[in-house]
């Protein structure tokens, strides 16, 4: 069975920030793209994040950039959210997810998601 667990998640004030976790069991996270989504109420899902090693090709959104950043621990099967600097908007549900090939690629596998609310 194939799991992804994102945790890390809380309350922050605006301007702080928060790493959030992805653990993978199942399936190795370095075999696939990971990318990071999120979904605040009333609004779409949106991609904020994607780094896939098959290519090297890496997304962020223009609202994160400079703000947010990835990284893996290949020998816990984890991948990282780095969240700094954050901001009322960036509050959400967010969701790691498996992706192949590469970045833009389908969807394999999600997490459930772990929320994020920046006081302002």
């Amino acid at each position: 069975e194939v799991r992804l667990v994102e945790s890390g998640g809380g309350l922050v004030q605006a301007g702080g920030s928060l790493r959030l976790s992805c653990a993978a069991s199942g399936i190795t996270l370095e075999d696939y793209a990971i990318g990071w989504f999120r979904q605040a109420p009333g609004k779409e899902r949106e991609g904020v994040l994607c780094i896939s090693s098959n290519d090297g090709s890496t997304y962020y959104m223009d609202s994160v950039k400079g703000r947010f950043s990835i990284s893996a621990d290949n020998a816990r099967n984890t991948v990282y959210l780095q969240m700094n600097s954050l901001k009322p908007e960036d509050t959400a549900e967010y969701f790691c997810v498996a992706v192949s090939p590469v970045c833009g690629g389908v969807t394999d596998y999600w997490g459930l998601g772990t929320q994020v609310t920046v006081s302002s």
